[in-house]
């Protein structure tokens, strides 16, 4: 006499359903796993100022605008002391070319061009030599204007990107970083006092001494008598 199987109940009896549902489940954990996934570094964006705004070495045009009236034949007084200044910011060792650059086509042109002429006589008389000048036109493309005469030269200057930039509201401040405009306007002002923008690239070799000052300094030292008393007054 066969026994009969007790029956499970309906909630305890495994279902093909389910069975399926836990293999697309690993299936797919395994694929995502095979997933190609775009990984953040907070820790890798900069927050230094420097590195955010880098004072960069490079060689700019050194641009000096003169303006020429219509009736102004010839170089003036105020010509002349512009050309002071820009002269003594030309580097004579590097040999850059200054470009003399007349306008044409203006309604200045004719002063224009005598005024260019004494400017480069007396750019030679300051010392620059005549192969490194030159004259060029360009046209102003203003008959009814006046244009200005235009002094170029390459320079080697320290610089930054252009200040102004601000992509974020200031005020988010919960991930305590700065501003990506802080700090340029600094870099800019430091990059504008270097008289010697390779100091930037390294430092420069040590110079003579001054042996008869050093002497003058080591003789009024070595001559002082002085006598150090405690002081007990307080």
């Amino acid at each position: 006499m066969r026994r009969a199987l007790p029956c499970l109940p309906h909630a305890a009896r495994p279902s093909r359903r389910s069975a399926t549902i836990l293999v697309a489940i690993a299936a797919a954990a395994l694929l995502a796993g095979c997933a190609k996934r775009d990984s953040i570094t907070v820790g890798s964006v900069p927050d230094d100022y420097r590195t955010n705004h880098p004072i960069i070495v490079s060689e700019q045009d050194e641009v000096l605008d003169l303006p020429v009236g219509l009736s102004e034949y010839g170089m003036t007084r105020v010509h002349r002391v512009a050309v002071d200044g820009y002269v003594a910011n030309y580097d004579r060792g590097a040999g850059a070319v200054i470009s003399i650059m007349v306008p044409a086509n203006s309604a200045n042109a004719a002063s224009a061009s005598s005024a260019a002429y004494e400017i480069a006589g007396y750019m030679q008389r300051k010392g620059i030599p005549a192969g490194s000048i030159v004259t060029v036109p360009y046209d102003a493309g203003a008959p009814d204007r006046t244009a200005p005469i235009r002094l170029v030269h390459g320079r080697m200057k320290a610089h930054v990107g252009q200040c102004g930039r601000w992509p974020d509201d200031v005020l988010k401040t919960r991930e305590n970083k700065h501003y990506a405009n802080f700090g340029c306007a600094y870099q800019n002002n430091l990059a504008a006092q270097l008289a010697n923008p390779s100091d930037l690239l390294g430092p420069r070799a040590s110079t003579e001494i001054d042996a008869a000052n050093r002497g003058v300094a080591i003789d009024d030292y070595q001559s002082r008598e002085t006598e150090w008393a405690p002081v007990t007054q307080y």
